[in-house]
């Protein structure tokens, strides 16, 4: 499985690269949603894609209309990993396209178990 990690904060990055690697899965990296949605044109197919909300040059909610709008990328899952915690916020991204939702601080356990219920885990994972 390859995943596609979007997001402004290297040490963010570091920290989802380590929980995907630890499930056997390859990681692509992005510090906006520019540099993302430039991987996906140059051929990339992530499984999934984590998104924060706000980066500069393009935000994670831009780049998911922006996703959502090409056919060829509809088939991508969407997951936001974000500290925007308003209601309204989580709504208006999902309405967008998002799959999933995390709020940040989250624990390996919440990104393992999203997963799951995204069908993108199909083994057992240890404790």
């Amino acid at each position: 499985m390859q995943a596609l990690i979007i997001d402004d904060s290297r040490t963010m990055r570091s920290i989802l690269r380590r929980v995907l690697a630890g499930l056997g899965w390859t990681t692509h990296e992005a510090g906006d949603g520019q540099e993302a949605l430039d991987l996906l044109e140059a051929g990339l197919v992530p499984d999934i894609c984590l998104v924060d909300w706000n980066m500069p040059v393009m935000d994670g909610y831009t780049f998911i209309t922006r996703i959502r709008a090409e056919e060829k990328w509809r088939g991508v899952t969407l997951m936001m990993v974000t500290t925007e915690s308003e209601h309204g916020r989580i709504v208006r991204a999902l309405a967008a396209g998002a799959h999933e939702y995390v709020i940040k601080p989250f624990t390996s356990d919440a990104i393992i178990d999203k997963l799951r219920l995204l069908g993108l885990l199909h083994e057992e994972v240890p404790a």
